[in-house]
């Protein structure tokens, strides 16, 4: 749990730090994301943080999302919250989140078992889940101060999570999953395989690229990915990193 633990606190704290750098006025200014403004987008991560430490302590009702018809609705309770709150205030919400996150998953082993909405996943799956959505909503934020912020190698962890939640992404459109394969290239030009090399389906191109496409930050005709086989041409389409 140690790499990945590491490099979800250094998401945080880098996404922490930038919101520092920012005017009190931009915090209610609308970004890319389902008109959430920068204080929503926050409250939304801290509310999230919140119930991944509900459910780590075995504490989460999380009856009251499987059964919602409406995922929205339920977040839009905290973002609701987190409007009646000043931005710092929202920021300590948030990292008192985080810890409590954080520091019983450096408890567990990988393998591990906790629950989650749509089902029961690893604890380094929670973990790289919550580095996702830190990532994705990071993007958000700075899309929406105009900056260009560079990628650093922990995209690895969005792409191999776009490439692991395949078959629920293909399932969840109601297609036949054939398994693919993705070979991109990474900050510093490394490159990060994922998936069999037996597999005539592949999808190969930047990480970059790759990560966008798996938080739905993009399109596949805005990328570079190219698609070997049809199910890797429709995993282009349906690539959803988050559940």
């Amino acid at each position: 749990m140690r790499e990945i633990l590491s490099d979800l606190v250094a998401e945080q704290q880098f996404l922490d730090q930038y919101l520092q750098r920012i005017s009190l006025k931009d915090w209610d200014r609308a970004t890319p994301a389902k008109g959430w403004t920068i204080r929503d987008t926050i409250s939304h991560l801290a509310d999230y943080e919140e119930l991944a430490s509900q459910v780590i302590a075995g504490t989460a009702d999380l009856s009251r999302y499987k059964s919602a018809p409406d995922l929205d609705a339920l977040r839009q309770e905290a973002v609701e919250r987190g409007r009646h709150m000043r931005p710092q205030d929202v920021i300590e919400w948030w990292r008192g989140g985080r810890a409590t996150v954080v520091e019983p998953l450096s408890h567990m082993k990988e393998t591990d078992r906790v629950e989650w909405i749509q089902g029961d996943m690893s604890a380094k799956t929670l973990a790289t889940l919550r580095l996702m959505e830190t990532w994705a909503h990071g993007l958000d934020i700075y899309a929406t101060i105009g900056e260009e912020v560079g990628d650093t190698p922990r995209i690895r962890h969005v792409c191999f999570l776009g490439w692991k939640t395949l078959p629920y992404a293909f399932k969840s459109a109601g297609e036949d999953f054939a398994p693919v394969r993705v070979e991109v290239i990474g900050p510093g030009y490394v490159k990060w395989i994922f998936g069999s090399p037996d597999t005539e389906n592949l999808i190969k191109g930047s990480a970059s690229d790759w990560a966008r496409l798996a938080v739905r930050r993009t399109t596949p005709d805005k990328t570079r990915l190219k698609a070997t086989g049809d199910a890797a041409e429709l995993a282009l389409q349906l690539v959803k990193a988050y559940l």
